[in-house]
This record gives C-alpha cells, structure tokens and sequence, in this order.
C-alpha cells in the first residue's frame, strides 16, 4: 500500500498541491518518519505551526484528557477551554478582545470585518485599507484581495474592493495612499510568504504613530510571526508598536487547526449576528491550544529562540564563503530565509530530502527554514551539515 499513496492522492484528491514525494506517517519533536522508514530533520514545522515539534506531551495530554470530556458543542453555549485560552491571550498580547477562528486565514478576514465596520461606524464610511505589496494574508476571496499578489489571485478576478496596496517598509507610501476613504491598515510585522521580508527598525512604530494620527486601525497579521515564532511573543513587540487588531493561527496550536483575531477595546466594534462560526473556539481545540501557549510562555520559549536564532543565522551566513551563490541570510528568532543567486531554491530543497533535511521554497530564490521553537542546538548544527551537503550537490551539477 505505501507506494500507491500517490496514486491514491492523483485519483481522489483535488490536485491544488505540488507535494514532495514522501509519505509522512510519524513525527516526534523536531524528527518526522516517512512510510518508508526514512527519517527526516523537520525545519518547515508544518510550514511555522509546529512551535512545540511533533506531538508534544503537554498538548496531546491536553487533547486526550478533553476529548473523553466534550469535543463540540457550537459557540450556543459558554465552554471553559475557550475562556480559559481568552483569558490567556488577552492577558499576554495587551488587546482586549479576542475571536476564535480554524485558520489564520479566517483570522484575517475577522480583522477585515472589524476594519469595515469600524470605518463604518467611527469613520464616515471609510472603508478602504492599506495593505503591502508582498504581502500574504490567505486564500478567500477577501484575503486574496489584501494579499494583492496576481500569482495568487489572477484565476479568482474580479475580487472585492477595498485594498490600496504599497511597497512595504515604506512609511511615506502608506501616508501618500491615506485618503478620506481609509478605514485600516494592514501589515505583517515580517513577510513569511512573500519572502522572510524584515522591515527596518521603527517602521511598525511609525505606521503605528501615523494611523493614531489620522484616527486608522493598526491591524497585524501575526499569523505566521505571533506565539514567540520571532524570539518575541508578537512580532509587534520588536518594535514596541501595539495594534488595534491582530490576526494569529500557526503556531498557537502546535499543529493544530485553530486561529484567532485580537482587538482593543476602541475596535470591538462586532455585536450579535455580526460574526460567527460553528467550529471555531470548540472545547478540543482551544484546550490543546491552551496548553501549547501556556508551555511556550512558561518555558520561555520566545527568549530561547531569540538566542538560538542568533546563533544559527550566524551560522548559515558563514556559509556564504564556501557558497558564493548565497546572496543573504535574513530573519528574526527561529523565522529564517537564505536568499540565493537565481532560482535555485527548489533544487537544494530537492537535494536536501537526499539528506535527510525538510525545508522549503519560500520563492524560488530563497529557503525558508521554521524548526520547532523546541529544537536543539545540536538540531541546529545538523541542519547546517546537511544543508551543506545539499548546496554541495547543486553547486557541483551547476559548474
């Protein structure tokens, strides 16, 4: 059976994913075990979900001890593991409110409703928001339209309305698109799809000082940085700048379905009837999501992986001397990219599965690396090797 899984997904799943060929059927930590054996060193983390690696104790205790308890029963109704988790957001993020969704992408769009509502209520209408160019926000129709990015939503055109998009890091764009027509704007504090794209030091603080100046929004998608992924809890807090709303997913549930979308008080605008989900904030979810938070806060994982991104940069840039075709390491915390001369990236990705290595494709120019915010140093140092033996191999067949 394990050789026809391929032929299984070609026959009876819709075919939107170009998938790496493996069959993953066990994880532990920061280790996955393919169908076949094979053991792999896991930095994609479920593409920056798996902040505990795989299959934490604490997170699938929590999980066993609620599913023998109450798995679902709709938002009709208080639960404790829901309030317990809000309790633990809002203590810890410095917003005031806080929405369960079952994606970042659900996430965003939460933040946009509350965006054109607020424009409606407080603003005389306003009801555009300025977004970045190399931006990614999800994939429904109204994350599509805030992300902007053709290469994601040219098939789905005419998309709503509403988005002004500008280059990002640049604080002089977002004032010259400021109209009267503007509710919000919306930013990742680093750009994990379009690129492991890290602005300059102040420019969420300057966005920040500019919307309380023109009365605006300040909405961050923390849905790939948030929950210490940067070596802080929130990506915001590298720059002090505090939103009005925040959209979070990944890795709040170490590999579980859950997001979430913060606001302050000024911006809890959303009564009864205006938003809602079924699934969203059940028992299960946000009791394994409890316990994932509560360890990486505990623990001090955001701090750990401020100093262990540090030193593993420190440690891809050094290879920049063996390797000319590495252009740039970039990153914050365990958030990393390896930039390279020309579209390499999927060929050291494809060697890198020869050694034992996942990573992947952030673009065709660049790596992206997002181990488990639990990885080793001595993890740290084996990604290094095997990644050495990658770039050896594509740097050999391009001489």
């Amino acid at each position: 059976m394990a050789s026809s899984w391929p032929e299984l997904e070609k026959q009876y799943y819709l075919g939107v994913f170009r998938r790496a060929p493996m069959t993953l059927v066990r994880g532990q930590g920061t280790k996955v075990w393919d169908s076949a054996g094979r053991e792999y060193l896991d930095f994609v983390a479920g593409i920056a979900v798996n902040s505990l690696g795989h299959c934490h104790p604490v997170v699938v205790k929590a999980l066993a001890a609620q599913a023998q308890t109450l798995i679902h029963t709709s938002n009709l109704y208080y639960t404790v593991p829901q309030l317990r988790l809000a309790e633990l957001l809002v203590k810890h993020s410095g917003l005031d409110k806080v929405f369960f969704t079952n994606s970042g992408a659900e996430a965003v769009e939460g933040c946009l409703k509350v965006a054109r509502k607020y424009g409606k209520e407080k603003l005389n209408g306003a009801y555009e928001i300025i977004c970045a160019q190399g931006a990614f926000h999800g994939r429904t129709m109204g994350t599509l339209a805030a992300t902007g990015n053709p290469r994601y939503s040219g098939p789905f055109e005419p998309l709503p309305l509403g988005f002004v998009h500008v280059p990002y890091d640049d604080v002089e764009a977002i004032k010259r698109a400021t109209t009267e027509k503007t509710c919000a704007v919306m930013l990742e504090p680093i750009q994990g799809e379009g690129g492991v794209n890290v602005p300059r030091d102040g420019y969420l603080k300057a966005v920040r000082r500019w919307c309380d100046q023109r009365g605006l929004l300040f909405m961050l998608d923390e849905v790939q940085t948030g929950i210490g992924r940067t070596g802080y809890l929130f990506g915001y807090e590298h720059d002090g700048a505090e939103p009005d709303v925040m959209a979070l997913a990944k890795g709040m549930g170490s590999g579980l379905p859950i997001g979430a979308f913060l606001v302050k008080e000024r911006a809890a605008v959303l009564v009864p009837g205006d938003h809602g989900s079924t699934f969203a904030g059940s028992p299960l979810m946000c009791a394994g999501s409890y316990a994932a938070v509560r360890h990486i806060i505990s623990r001090k994982l955001p701090q750990r992986a401020r100093e262990l991104g540090t030193y593993f940069m420190g440690r891809l840039a050094a290879m920049r001397e063996e390797f000319p075709f590495i252009v740039e390491v970039r990153g914050r915390g365990l958030l990393v990219a390896m930039e390279l001369k020309g579209e390499l990236a999927q060929k050291v990705v494809s060697a890198a599965w020869g050694e034992g290595l996942l990573v992947n494709p952030v673009k065709p120019t660049a790596l992206r690396f997002a181990p488990p915010l639990t990885v080793t140093r001595r993890e740290l140092d084996s990604c290094v090797q095997r990644l050495r033996r990658a770039l050896q191999r594509v740097g050999s067949a391009g001489s």
